[in-house]
């Protein structure tokens, strides 16, 4: 095993949801055990900070002492360049889906490139939305036997963690990623909302209850292009001549109708 430890910064670590501050303190101890060191928390059930995820950490207090709570997914993730969620694959969504070994790999590779890198976890009980699912990048799945799926939050981390630390130990030098960097969570949000708002004022969503699994599938759809930030910028440039042209054709038509002598 090499002694040489590269130096990229190890994957934020983000929890939906968290429910017991003894599973955040487990999340903690585990993330201590392998070199994480970043936690985000998003709506923990509970408030924070609780004193039980201390006691239970095992003295990785550094890593609770850094914690950051966000409202939503969205904000807990907009910073970051690529995010993997932790799940079983969603019948519903098309992403593509990963073990740890090759999660920690890519994110190893986009790390280097001078990429910032997280993982997504559910919370205990419900897991992620699919909603959430769709503000990431991809999913990994642990190939545990189906005949006992049960796995415990930070057991799930420990696994994703383990396969970044060995990757670290032993793995070649890295590869740098050839062109632009992919943009950040955030601008492809704004993106996102961009041309929502255009599809929707022109008609696109029909029936109106189909507009919520509508914009998911377009998400999904363009997260997997992996746009850097010229062409998110590109796109919302042509997203806005598009409206314009179309709002141009409702004034003529508009014009037209009013020069039309009536009855």
């Amino acid at each position: 095993m090499s002694s040489r430890m590269p130096d990229p910064t190890p994957p934020v670590i983000i929890l939906d949801k968290p429910q017991l501050a003894d599973n955040i303190g487990a999340v903690a101890r585990v993330m201590a055990n392998f070199g994480l060191s970043e936690l985000r928390l998003v709506a923990p059930r509970d408030g924070w900070p609780q004193e039980r995820a201390w006691a239970t950490a095992s003295g990785a207090d550094w890593v609770l002492d850094g914690v950051r709570v966000f409202g939503s997914v969205a904000g807990a993730v907009a910073d970051l360049n690529t995010v993997f969620s932790t799940t079983a694959r969603p019948r519903e969504t098309r992403m593509p889906v990963r073990t740890p070994r090759e999660a920690a790999r890519r994110l190893y590779d986009d790390r280097a490139s001078g990429l910032t890198v997280g993982l997504l976890f559910g919370g205990e009980r419900a897991g992620l939305e699919t909603t959430d699912i769709a503000l990431t990048q991809g999913i990994v799945t642990i190939p545990i036997d189906p005949r006992h799926h049960s796995l415990n939050l930070a057991q799930a981390v420990a696994i994703n963690a383990y396969e970044w630390r060995t990757l670290i130990l032993d793995a070649p030098p890295p590869r740098f990623r050839e062109g632009d960097p992919p943009a950040s969570n955030d601008l492809l949000a704004g993106m996102y909302e961009h041309l929502e708002k255009e599809l929707d004022e022109g008609g696109f969503f029909h029936p109106p209850e189909k507009k919520r699994s509508m914009s998911q599938n377009l998400r999904v759809m363009l997260g997997r292009a992996g746009f850097s930030e010229q062409e998110v910028a590109t796109f919302r440039g042509v997203i806005h001549a598009l409206a314009r042209g179309r709002g141009r054709v409702l004034a003529r038509l508009a014009a037209k109708k009013a020069e039309t002598p009536q009855g």
